[in-house]
This record gives structure tokens, C-alpha cells and sequence, in this order.
């Protein structure tokens, strides 16, 4: 589906078979010197011929063509590859940039989904299962890195780039002050939560994520173009529910780690999911492994504001535990400051 969003600037929907995200949406800004496409879907033949029809009805020459990634997820970098020309320019960040640039497989990741509980029998399967295995980029293209501030002209539009990490540790959001649009990428999306996922003892995504809420509630938005599902214009009312959710995410897990220590995975699949699913048995192996992503990042999170605390080790598995050193209980904890 294709969609005008304002004159010269479309909304083009990637579908994403299989997933719940359903689709992607790509932003295309056509004008007389360099077009631009915003965020491209994954590497698949679904995705590319999505993409090469709306480019055709819309009489785009990719040789006049540059393109801006919002953040290294496949589903919205996996496709760039083979649609830039040697003429295209690709925007990107350097944070993510740094991930690509020190990447050396899977590994790491895969052994601390292990140690945080996840069933090592059923990790290669869940890694297969994962899209961004499956349908990343088969190549990187040259990037021209872009910082807070930086801007991007596409026809009569002038993009200016808002850093806002915790989807990624580089997202960036566009903002366009004479529209006053934000392309928000993963940051902010009208119907569902972006996942805010940890797999390191040395991040804190959804701390950063936060702080970006905080930062981007200040713009002056009437239309928000999110990486997923409908634009919505209820900009600051939504960054107050996404604020809200995660606020009764983190007071959930200490409920829970008040009854008993738990393992990330383990909270995970007794957190709330909003999923068509009757039991944490029937969710998709790719499903688990996002929810135990984003409990990592939740008790990550409760760690570094000394409420709980780690027992075990890489061997048995890390276990997590109301911080009794502190004397606080899950009935009275203070979570005002989210």
C-alpha cells in the first residue's frame, strides 16, 4: 500500500511476512535534484518487490536516489544494499555504525541469552528464527554518518536529525520544523511498544530510551510518521502512555522478584505480553527471544538504580533478586522518576 502523506512525500508499506509488525513503512520525499527514501525493510524478495513497484509508479531513478536508515534493524536496514546505485548517498549514525564496524558473529549474544536463563537446547533454533539472521543486509554500503543536528534537504523538506538512543544505541529520528513531523523510526509507535532490548552488562537501553522520551517531548509535533503500523498525531499523550508502560513493567518484575530470585528469562515469560497467544510455550521461539531481550533491559535497568541485585554466575546463570542490602520492599518502592 501506498499512501500521500504531503505533496511530494509518500508512506509505502514493506510487508514483513511473518512477523506481528505486519509491515514496514518506508518514507519516500521525491524532488528535482536528489530523491529520498527513509528506512528500506528487510532483505527479501517481498520487501524488493514492494519497494520497486512504488518506486515505478512514483518514476523514481534510484541513480537520483539517497537514502536515510533510522537505526541497524534489518527490518529497516536489511534492504539498502541492493537498492543504493554508485550515485546514492545512505545516512546513518555512528553508534550503530561502531556495532556493524566490531561485529564478529552471533556469539556473544547467544551465550548471554544462555546465562540469562534462555534454554540453551532451543537457542540455535530461536537465532534461526530471528530476522535479523535471517535477512540482514548481504552488504554495507558507504556511510555518510550523521550527529544531533545535522540536516537533510529532500526537495522543499529540511530534515533536521534528532538523536534518540535506546531501540539502538544510534537512533535517529528526523525532524521537519516548518511541518513539524517527526519520522520516528522505532522510537515512538501509535499502537504497540518499541522493544527495548538488552544483551550486555555494560548497556542500559532503557535508561537512554527514557531520557529520549524526555528529550523529544519538548519538539512541537502535529504528525508523527512511525516506523510501523498508522501516523497518529497524539504526540505528547503517547510519550506519556509509553513512559506509563514502562512504569508498570518495572513495578511487575519486582512484584514478581518480591515472591522469588528469577532468571531473565524466567520474567520474561511471566511478564504480561500483549500477543495472540494462550501460553509462554505458544509464543515463536523469535517472540521469546524478544521478550527476554527486553526483561534483560528492564532488569538491567532495576540494577543500575540499586533495587535488585545479580546471584549466580555465567556457569549456572544469572539470577536476580530483590536488593535486600537496600531494605526496600515491592509495596513501597519509589518509581516516580520514570
Amino acid at each position: 500500500m501506498m499512501e500521500q502523506v504531503m505533496e511530494d512525500f509518500f508512506r509505502v508499506e514493506i510487508p514483513l511476512p511473518g512477523s506481528p509488525l505486519k509491515s514496514l513503512n518506508s518514507y519516500l520525499i521525491r524532488a528535482a535534484d536528489r530523491n529520498l527514501i527513509i528506512d528500506t525493510g528487510l532483505n527479501r524478495k517481498e520487501c524488493l518487490a514492494a519497494m520497486e513497484k512504488a518506486l515505478t509508479e512514483l518514476k523514481i531513478d534510484r541513480g537520483r536516489t539517497d537514502f536515510f536508515i533510522t537505526h541497524l534493524h534489518a527490518d529497516h536496514f536489511g534492504l539498502v544494499g541492493k537498492l543504493v546505485t554508485k550515485e546514492s548517498r545512505t545516512y546513518f549514525n555512528r553508534p550503530d555504525t561502531e556495532i556493524i564496524e566490531s561485529w564478529d558473529g552471533w556469539g556473544a549474544m547467544v551465550d548471554y541469552a544462555g546465562a540469562s536463563g534462555f534454554p540453551r537446547a532451543e537457542l540455535q533454533a530461536a537465532l534461526e528464527s530471528h530476522p535479523g539472521y535471517r535477512f540482514s543486509s548481504a552488504w554495507i554500503p558507504e556511510l555518510s554518518l550523521l550527529t544531533e543536528g545535522d540536516n537533510i534537504q529532500a526537495g522543499k523538506y529540511l530534515f533536521r536529525c534528532v538523536e534518540t538512543p535506546g531501540h539502538t544505541a544510534g537512533h535517529i529520528c528526523l525532524y521537519e520544523e516548518q511541518t513539524k513531523t517527526l519520522i520516528a523510526g522505532d522510537h515512538l509507535l501509535g499502537d504497540i511498544t518499541p522493544n527495548i532490548q538488552c544483551w550486555s552488562d555494560e548497556d542500559d537501553p532503557l535508561k537512554h530510551y527514557l531520557e529520549s522520551l524526555d528529550k523529544v517531548f519538548e519538539l512541537e509535533v502535529e504528525l508523527v510518521l512511525p516506523g510501523h503500523r498508522r501516523p497518529f498525531r497524539n504526540y505528547r499523550e503517547r510519550i506519556q502512555e509509553l513512559r506509563e508502560h514502562h512504569k508498570n513493567r518495572t513495578a511487575e518484575i519486582l512484584f514478581m522478584l518480591a515472591r522469588q530470585p528469577l532468571s531473565a528469562f524466567e520474567a520474561a515469560s511471566r511478564m504480561t505480553w500483549d500477543i495472540a497467544c494462550n501460553s509462554w510455550e505458544d509464543f515463536p521461539l523469535a517472540q521469546k527471544w524478544f521478550a527476554t531481550g527486553e526483561a534483560i533491559a528492564h532488569l538491567r535497568y532495576l540494577e543500575e538504580l540499586g533495587l535488585i541485585a545479580r546471584e549466580g554466575d555465567r556457569i549456572r546463570g544469572q539470577i536476580f533478586k530483590l536488593d535486600n542490602s537496600a531494605h526496600r520492599s515491592a509495596s513501597n518502592l519509589d518509581l516516580s522518576s520514570l
